[in-house]
Protein backbone atom coordinates (compact mmCIF):
# COMPACT_ATOMS: atom_id res chain seq x y z
CA UNK A 1 0.00 0.00 0.00
CA UNK A 2 1.04 3.85 -0.45
CA UNK A 3 0.04 6.77 1.41
CA UNK A 4 -0.72 10.28 0.97
CA UNK A 5 -0.08 13.34 3.59
CA UNK A 6 -3.69 13.35 3.21
CA UNK A 7 -4.19 10.35 4.90
CA UNK A 8 -5.23 8.13 2.02
CA UNK A 9 -4.11 4.72 1.27
CA UNK A 10 -3.96 3.42 -2.20
CA UNK A 11 -3.96 -0.17 -3.26
CA UNK A 12 -3.25 -1.67 -6.62
CA UNK A 13 -5.65 -4.51 -7.30
CA UNK A 14 -5.03 -5.70 -11.10
CA UNK A 15 -4.81 -2.21 -13.15
CA UNK A 16 -7.20 -0.07 -10.49
CA UNK A 17 -6.10 1.85 -8.14
CA UNK A 18 -8.61 0.81 -4.97
CA UNK A 19 -8.97 4.37 -2.20
CA UNK A 20 -9.61 4.71 1.28
CA UNK A 21 -8.42 6.66 4.16
CA UNK A 22 -6.13 5.41 7.35
CA UNK A 23 -6.72 4.62 10.79
CA UNK A 24 -5.33 7.22 11.71
CA UNK A 25 -7.87 9.71 9.51
CA UNK A 26 -10.92 7.66 11.09
CA UNK A 27 -9.79 8.01 14.20
CA UNK A 28 -9.12 11.73 13.96
CA UNK A 29 -12.50 12.09 11.87
CA UNK A 30 -14.56 10.31 15.02
CA UNK A 31 -18.05 8.50 14.14
CA UNK A 32 -18.58 9.08 10.58
CA UNK A 33 -22.17 9.82 10.05
CA UNK A 34 -22.30 10.63 5.87
CA UNK A 35 -20.53 9.62 2.76
CA UNK A 36 -20.96 11.10 -0.47
CA UNK A 37 -19.24 9.31 -3.16
CA UNK A 38 -18.39 10.20 -6.60
CA UNK A 39 -20.48 8.63 -9.79
CA UNK A 40 -18.78 6.00 -11.37
CA UNK A 41 -17.24 7.03 -15.19
CA UNK A 42 -16.38 10.37 -13.26
CA UNK A 43 -12.80 11.60 -15.20
CA UNK A 44 -11.00 13.22 -12.09
CA UNK A 45 -7.71 15.59 -11.89
CA UNK A 46 -5.16 14.94 -8.88
CA UNK A 47 -6.32 17.19 -5.65
CA UNK A 48 -10.19 17.17 -7.40
CA UNK A 49 -12.46 16.90 -4.06
CA UNK A 50 -14.68 13.69 -4.81
CA UNK A 51 -15.35 12.40 -1.87
CA UNK A 52 -17.39 14.06 1.27
CA UNK A 53 -17.48 12.57 4.55
CA UNK A 54 -19.11 14.00 7.58
CA UNK A 55 -18.59 12.90 11.25
CA UNK A 56 -19.93 14.08 14.52
CA UNK A 57 -16.68 15.97 15.18
CA UNK A 58 -16.18 17.88 11.32
CA UNK A 59 -16.71 17.25 7.49
CA UNK A 60 -14.12 16.32 5.25
CA UNK A 61 -13.38 15.89 1.44
CA UNK A 62 -10.90 13.00 0.09
CA UNK A 63 -9.15 13.91 -2.76
CA UNK A 64 -8.85 12.27 -5.81
CA UNK A 65 -4.41 11.21 -5.91
CA UNK A 66 -4.00 11.14 -9.19
CA UNK A 67 -5.50 11.65 -12.64
CA UNK A 68 -7.84 9.07 -13.49
CA UNK A 69 -11.42 7.58 -14.13
CA UNK A 70 -13.56 6.07 -11.22
CA UNK A 71 -14.73 3.36 -12.43
CA UNK A 72 -16.46 1.76 -9.22
CA UNK A 73 -17.77 3.58 -5.37
CA UNK A 74 -18.12 1.46 -2.43
CA UNK A 75 -21.85 1.81 -2.00
CA UNK A 76 -22.05 0.03 1.51
CA UNK A 77 -20.54 3.22 2.84
CA UNK A 78 -23.75 5.19 1.51
CA UNK A 79 -26.21 2.96 3.89
CA UNK A 80 -23.37 2.11 6.38
CA UNK A 81 -21.01 5.06 6.97
CA UNK A 82 -20.03 3.80 10.20
CA UNK A 83 -17.78 0.98 8.23
CA UNK A 84 -14.92 3.51 7.77
CA UNK A 85 -14.54 3.83 11.76
CA UNK A 86 -14.91 -0.39 11.80
CA UNK A 87 -12.47 -1.51 9.02
CA UNK A 88 -10.82 1.77 7.28
CA UNK A 89 -8.29 -0.52 5.95
CA UNK A 90 -10.21 -3.25 4.47
CA UNK A 91 -14.29 -3.50 3.74
CA UNK A 92 -14.39 0.70 3.85
CA UNK A 93 -12.97 1.10 0.81
CA UNK A 94 -14.30 4.42 -0.94
CA UNK A 95 -13.80 3.84 -4.75
CA UNK A 96 -11.34 2.18 -7.66
CA UNK A 97 -10.21 4.39 -10.45
CA UNK A 98 -7.97 3.46 -13.37
CA UNK A 99 -4.95 5.44 -14.08
CA UNK A 100 -2.88 5.74 -17.21
CA UNK A 101 0.46 5.11 -15.48
CA UNK A 102 0.49 2.98 -12.17
CA UNK A 103 4.42 4.34 -11.86
CA UNK A 104 2.57 7.45 -10.71
CA UNK A 105 2.02 5.67 -7.24
CA UNK A 106 5.38 5.97 -6.64
CA UNK A 107 6.01 9.40 -5.60
CA UNK A 108 3.48 8.37 -2.61
CA UNK A 109 4.88 6.85 1.10
CA UNK A 110 4.90 3.25 2.03
CA UNK A 111 4.24 2.44 5.49
CA UNK A 112 7.10 3.22 7.61
CA UNK A 113 7.38 6.30 5.81
CA UNK A 114 3.78 7.16 6.55
CA UNK A 115 3.93 6.31 10.24
CA UNK A 116 7.20 8.76 11.08
CA UNK A 117 4.59 11.08 8.64
CA UNK A 118 1.96 10.61 11.77
CA UNK A 119 4.11 11.03 14.85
Amino acid sequence: MKYTEEHEWLRVEDDLVVVGITEHASTQLGDVVFVELPEPGATVSKDDEIVVIESVKAASDILAPVDGEIVEVNEALVDNPGLVNEDPLGDAWFFKMKVEDLSALDDFMDEEAYKAFIE
